[in-house]
């Protein structure tokens, strides 16, 4: 049974790629901006903060020099946060996307765990606001792993849909994951993916290794305003939870978002609602496996 004593780590997807500005003022482009955000996050109990990179006009980028300096500017601010790069991608380059690793040497990296239709679709505009195949093969999957192993970067195993859970399987069989904590994200609200209900939060959730109230450590990412009924469902199932503007512009009420801080302080909210507080970058870091290192993005 949960209880206050039960701690929740709240991560913070800061900017993602998809949405600008003409949708959301509160989306960053700058260090400084994301700078800003995070330390608005930090404040209203996020722990660990999901970084899509972006060129200071808004562009999304992958190189190094872009990584770096978002990542100099949030530690500057904040101090200590377990720092979490993307690595998903279309149409990038697999070795692109592990130089920014290899380089700077995140905490945790998100690693999606299979190969998918990612779309979006607007039933007013009766068509696909952005269509593409994700490509995860098993194949892509175990050169990330090899390389997060070898740089001491934790995965954040990015799980689409129920199979995408059970990929998880081959690769602990196999050695190339410890078998805990890992780190999974539930991933709902996606056309491609598993449908965003409530149920199938505790569908996914039974699908993980050692069972949803084990060792391993998962998440709920919500997409667009389905998101709070999934943040939910997560927070009583004794889950972990993420919010921000890439996942999701807009609060409960319907009123959009002024930061990603006040997208956080309604999953902090809901967390102390039933009886769980935030945890802090401390309590994160453990109940994750990821340890604290002397560590600088230069």
């Amino acid at each position: 049974m949960s209880s206050f004593d039960d701690p929740v780590v709240i991560s913070c997807s800061i900017s993602g790629v998809i949405a600008n500005r003409d949708q959301c003022p509160a989306i960053p482009y700058t260090p400084e901006e994301y700078a800003a955000e995070a330390r608005r996050a930090v404040d209203e109990g996020a722990s660990q903060i999901h970084i899509h990179a972006r060129t200071p006009d808004g562009t999304p980028s992958y190189e190094v020099e872009d990584f770096r300096a978002i990542t100099e500017a949030i530690l500057a601010e904040v101090g200590d946060v377990i720092v979490n790069y993307s690595t998903g991608a279309i149409g990038i380059p697999i070795e692109k996307r592990i130089e920014y690793l290899r380089a700077l040497k995140p905490d945790v990296a998100a690693l999606n765990m299979s190969s998918m239709n990612y779309a979006k679709y607007s039933s007013r505009r009766k068509d696909f606001v952005f269509k593409a195949v994700f490509e995860n093969s098993f194949d892509t999957i175990i050169e990330f792993l090899t390389a997060m192993k070898e740089l001491g970067i934790k995965p954040e195993h990015e799980c689409f849909d129920a199979g995408h859970v059970a990929n998880l399987d081959p690769l602990i069989d196999m050695g190339l994951l410890e078998r805990t904590p890992l780190q999974i994200s539930l991933v709902m609200g996606v056309n491609g993916g598993i449908r965003p209900t409530p149920r199938n939060v505790g569908f996914m959730a039974d699908q993980i290794p050692g069972g949803a109230e084990g060792e391993n450590q998962w998440q709920v990412i919500g997409i667009s305003r389905d998101q709070w009924k999934l943040l939910g469902s997560s927070l009583v199932l004794g889950g972990n939870v993420r919010a921000g503007v890439e996942d999701n512009l807009y609060l409960p009420s319907g009123e959009m978002a002024r930061s990603n801080g006040d997208l956080i302080a309604k999953a902090r909210q809901m967390a102390e609602d039933v009886g769980r507080r935030a945890a802090t970058v401390a309590e994160a870091r453990e109940l994750l496996g990821v340890p604290k290192r002397e560590r600088s993005p230069a």
